[in-house]
């Protein structure tokens, strides 16, 4: 299985941007969706973006305009770039990965998970 690392976490103030990456320990070429998720203090886990190897991407209505979510299968990454940042986007991100032929911003079928980079965003 491919294990997944977040890095690019940090605080910043609202107005900022952030590049989050997430490094995986072997090939993604054909991992099918790969995604990013957030889960802030006292809340549930939530979609924020997922791209497919035909690079078809989604983005929550809460970042889309905001963030970008792009993969790079030659180095085995996932970005997601975050401008703009608010307040509310303060979370632990988490990056995951699905095979399969299908792809939701839901935690159903996402097997490979990281560990979460905090994102820290203050007014």
């Amino acid at each position: 299985q491919v294990q997944l690392g977040e890095s690019g976490g940090g605080s910043v103030q609202a107005g900022g941007a952030l590049r989050l990456s997430c490094a995986a320990s072997g090939s993604i070429v054909n991992v099918y969706c790969m995604a990013w998720f957030r889960q802030a203090p006292g809340k549930e886990r939530e979609g924020v973006a997922y791209i497919t190897t035909g690079s078809t991407t989604n983005y929550a209505n809460s970042v889309k305009g905001r963030f970008t979510i792009s993969r790079d299968n030659a180095k085995n990454t996932l970005y997601l770039q975050m401008n703009n940042l608010k307040p509310e986007d303060t979370a632990m991100y988490y990056c995951a990965a699905k095979s399969g032929t299908v792809c939701f911003l839901l935690e159903t079928g996402f097997k490979n998970w990281g560990q979460g980079t905090q994102v820290t965003v203050s007014s």
